[in-house]
C-alpha cells in the first residue's frame, strides 16, 4: 500500500492526514457491513436545517449492468481506473428544502460534508476514496432515472489500494507523485482579504 501522509505545518489526526485520493484500486470486494458503516458515516454529517439532502445510489461491481451504467456516466478518462473499484456511489443532492421545496443553497456543501464523514470512515477500515466531479450528471439523471428535485453532484470510487502498475502509463507518475496544497497563508485571512492569517 502506497502512503504519502501530509506534509502538514500543525499536527492532524492520523486519519486526516493520511487521506489521498488513489487511482489504483484492488478488485477485492468490500464486506457489506464495512459500506454499511460507510453509509451510516455520512448520513450522521451535519447539514442546514438538519435537511440531510443527500442520497446515494450504491453500485457494487459484481452487480454487473447497473455497474457499467454508472461507468458510462464517467468521463473517458476516469473509466480506465474507475471501472476496477469494487464499488462506485453516485451522490445526489435535494436541492429544494423537503417542506416547502424553497431554495436550498447549502445543498451541495452538505453532500460534501457527507462525503468527507464517508471518506474518512473508509480510510479508518482499509478502505480509499477517490472522490469525481468528472462524470455528466445529466446521463447519470437519465441512467437513473434521478427526479428533477435532486442533482446528481459527485461519483466515488471506494475499494482497497491496488497497484499502481494497473493504471494506464499517463496515471501512474501521479499516482506516487507527493502530494501538495496550497500554504495557509494563501487560504486563512484574518481581517483583511488576501492578508494571509498570523498563526
Amino acid at each position: 500500500m502506497l502512503e504519502k501522509p501530509a506534509d502538514t505545518k500543525y499536527p492532524l489526526q492520523d486519519l486526516l492526514k493520511r487521506r489521498w485520493s488513489p487511482r489504483a484500486f484492488s478488485d477485492r470486494a468490500i464486506d457489506p457491513a464495512k459500506l454499511g458503516s460507510l453509509l451510516e458515516a455520512a448520513r450522521w454529517a451535519a447539514s442546514s436545517r438538519n435537511e440531510q439532502p443527500w442520497r446515494f445510489i450504491v453500485l457494487e461491481r459484481a452487480s454487473g449492468e447497473p455497474f457499467e451504467r454508472l461507468v458510462a456516466c464517467l468521463v473517458d478518462g476516469n473509466i480506465p481506473w474507475a471501472k476496477r473499484a469494487p464499488v462506485l456511489i453516485l451522490v445526489c443532492a435535494r436541492i429544494g428544502f423537503e417542506k416547502d421545496n424553497s431554495p436550498n443553497a447549502h445543498a451541495y456543501y452538505d453532500c460534501g460534508q457527507a462525503a468527507a464523514n464517508l471518506t474518512t470512515q473508509a480510510l479508518a477500515l482499509d478502505l480509499w476514496v477517490h472522490q469525481m466531479a468528472g462524470f455528466s450528471p445529466e446521463k447519470a439523471r437519465v441512467a437513473f432515472s434521478i427526479p428533477v428535485e435532486f442533482d446528481p453532484v459527485a461519483v466515488l470510487s471506494v475499494g482497497y489500494f491496488g497497484d499502481p502498475a494497473t493504471l494506464p502509463e499517463n496515471r501512474r507518475a501521479a499516482e506516487t507523485a507527493p502530494r501538495t496544497r496550497k500554504p495557509l497563508s494563501e487560504i486563512a485571512f484574518g481581517a483583511e482579504w488576501n492578508k494571509g492569517l498570523s498563526l
